[in-house]
């Protein structure tokens, strides 16, 4: 079977670890040159696991690479899009095009609605939100000067098409996520480039580390009950980010060449319950 992705080159944040690498190693075995971003450092104070290191953002430039493709990584903020634009245009530089962006960087904080911050609000906003907004607009542009077309693939979750309960503000970002995804597709349709949302469920990352399931469950401690709304329907519960990563090749590619604006769920079932 050809490489679905050969001669391509996609520019990936968050890509140090979780599904941000599965997407560059994933992407890269189908064909592709990989720009690849992470904060690679602390995260806001409110978010409860562990943050990225420069040792994972080279591991995953180990394991691209290993494949036999190139890699460009850099440490970057996406919520700083000069900086993403430079990291991207050094890339464009090196590899020749962009034709694919996908825009995985995100940050989860659980918390009641009456425990909610000020501040947490505001840094998953502006991860989540403003971050996805600086990745398109870091990357569009090379995508359209190319003259091909693309695909931009915008990370949501579940909770942005059914919700999450203790996070009101990560389910207000995924549902923005998921609007601007439409929004986008509606304008670059005339330039052939294809844009979606795509909602993981569950996915078994470093997410789920540090203080992580202790933050959940004094959570939902406060409505108990809560969570069973967003009970799976198959028995694994929970995906690998391998599983996420497949489906957004299959956006990245020609055969989703007649999907966009679309929203791709990847959740066992979860936002159907």
């Amino acid at each position: 079977m050809a490489e679905r992705l050969t001669g391509r080159v996609a520019f990936i944040t968050g890509a140090a670890r979780g599904q941000g690498r599965a997407h560059a190693v994933r992407m890269a075995k189908e064909g592709a040159d990989i720009i690849a971003v992470d904060i690679a450092g602390p995260l806001p104070p409110s978010v409860p696991y562990d943050s990225a290191t420069p040792e994972d953002l080279a591991e995953t430039t180990r394991l691209v690479e290993a494949t036999g493709r190139r890699i460009l990584a850099a440490r970057a903020d996406t919520r700083d899009l000069e900086a993403l634009r430079d990291v991207v245009g050094k890339g464009v530089a090196e590899f020749g095009r962009l034709d694919v962006i996908v825009a995985n960087a995100g940050i989860t904080v659980p918390e009641p609605w009456n425990e909610t911050t000020p501040e947490s609000f505001r840094d998953v906003m502006d991860i989540n939100v403003t971050g996805t907004w600086n990745t398109v607009m870091a990357g569009a542009q090379h995508i359209i000067d190319g003259g091909r077309g693309g695909s931009i693939i915008l990370i949501s979750s579940a909770a942005g098409i059914k919700m999450q309960p203790f996070m009101v503000h990560y389910t207000a970002s995924k549902h923005a996520v998921a609007g601007m995804a439409r929004a986008f597709a509606a304008e670059l349709g005339k330039h052939r480039i294809r844009v979606n949302s795509l909602h993981p469920g569950a996915v078994n990352t470093p997410m789920g580390t540090g203080d992580m399931l202790a933050a959940l469950t004094r959570a939902n401690d406060t409505n108990p009950g809560l969570m069973q709304m967003v009970t799976p329907f198959l028995p694994d519960y929970i995906a690998e980010p391998e599983d996420i990563a497949d489906a957004a090749v299959w956006l990245a590619s020609d055969e989703s060449r007649f999907v966009t604006a679309s929203r791709v769920a990847v959740d066992l079932g979860s936002t159907q319950f």
